[in-house]
């Protein structure tokens, strides 16, 4: 397939697009290049066969038609995002514009592609998502795809407006879609603002290692190209209008996250004296933060066969030693805006 990734600059896109293009598809990557993108991150793939890269941003609707126009690609996964909790509490109208503006922009772009090809019934527009829209659970229980939508944060209720808007694009006009929604990713790449690459790079840094509130809140972890093996394969096999969710099948407490990575630290690069759990320190917690998200991925195991091919503490293991091997890719990114800053107080 040719497919057109938008965000695949980013972190998820970016694992996509080298999953992709090692299966033989030819990759479109659209991205506007905002903070958060690195094209170092598909520097391995830059230079094969059917690869292209355009700067466009996907809130300009005359560029996207355009790119649309030129490379008349057989499928969308479309993974640009704004996606930091704490930044949109600080500026949530970036997100508004990029997650719901954009989404609306690329849907009609698509949509006229799709018409002006006759409505051909292979096409796909892969919509990737959040768990974060389902909003948070209690101790019990686990996110379907039939949970209702509760989203909490702005960051949230702008992918629930995206998810709500791709929707209506297949119910109203037949635009083919899918819909994933995914939990909490980790793994290579990942930008340094997110929290395990926070601990990993505060840890060797002799830093603070900075845990929202008491540590209690409960994350679903799924290894990055677990993910991306499942997005291919609900582009490929899914059911044209249905949701899939994609989990790690992996809860922890943060704290106990924390603690983890702090022991792969201490056996591959221990501290002169002591752990680097001992860095760890307790900071005011985020407002509205959500106490626990896990996903129940029966759905996409059962129709699909997919399940995650790595636990947490070996994903964690391989996301250690690729920071420690990495330093220069993540040491280029440190001083971009807001990079190991506090945000999203709330004030």
């Amino acid at each position: 397939m040719k497919l057109l990734v938008t965000g695949g600059a980013g972190f998820i896109g970016s694992a996509v697009i080298r999953l992709a293009v090692a299966r033989g598809h030819e990759v479109v990557n659209v991205d506007a290049l905002t903070y958060a993108a690195c094209l170092e991150n598909v520097g391995r793939v830059a230079d094969a066969p059917g690869y292209c890269f355009e700067h466009a941003d996907i809130c300009d609707a005359p560029r996207i038609r355009d790119v649309f126009e030129r490379h008349r690609p057989d499928a969308v996964l479309h993974l640009a995002a704004e996606s930091h909790v704490d930044r949109s509490i600080d500026g949530p109208s970036a997100f508004i514009r990029t997650n719901v503006d954009g989404t609306g922009t690329l849907l009609e772009a698509a949509r006229a592609y799709w018409e002006s090809r006759g409505r051909p019934s292979d096409f796909r527009f892969h919509h990737v998502s959040t768990d974060e829209v389902y909003g948070s659970l209690g101790p019990d229980g686990r996110f379907t795809e039939a949970t209702p939508y509760a989203p909490r944060s702005p960051y949230s209720a702008s992918k629930a407006a995206s998810d709500h808007l791709v929707r209506a694009w297949h119910e109203t006009y037949g635009l083919p879609v899918l819909v994933t929604n995914c939990s909490n990713n980790y793994g290579p790449y990942q930008f340094p603002e997110k929290l395990i690459p926070v601990v990993i790079l505060n840890a060797i840094a002799e830093r603070p290692i900075p845990v929202y509130g008491t540590g209690e809140n409960v994350r679903d972890w799924l290894f990055v190209e677990d993910h991306a093996e499942a997005l291919l394969l609900v582009l490929q096999r899914g059911e044209v209008g249905r949701t899939y969710n994609i989990g790690g099948d992996a809860e922890a407490r943060n704290i106990d996250l924390v603690r983890m990575i702090c022991a792969i630290l201490d056996a591959q690069q221990p501290r002169a004296k002591g752990s680097y759990s001992d860095l760890v320190s307790f900071v005011t917690d985020r407002p509205g933060h959500d106490l626990r998200y896990a996903i129940d991925a029966t759905r996409i195991r059962d129709e699909l066969g997919w399940q995650p091919a790595l636990g947490l503490e070996e994903g964690l293991v391989r996301t250690v030693e690729w920071y420690l091997a990495n330093k220069p890719w993540w040491r280029g990114l440190q001083s971009r805006e807001g990079v190991g800053e506090r945000l999203g107080q709330g004030r």
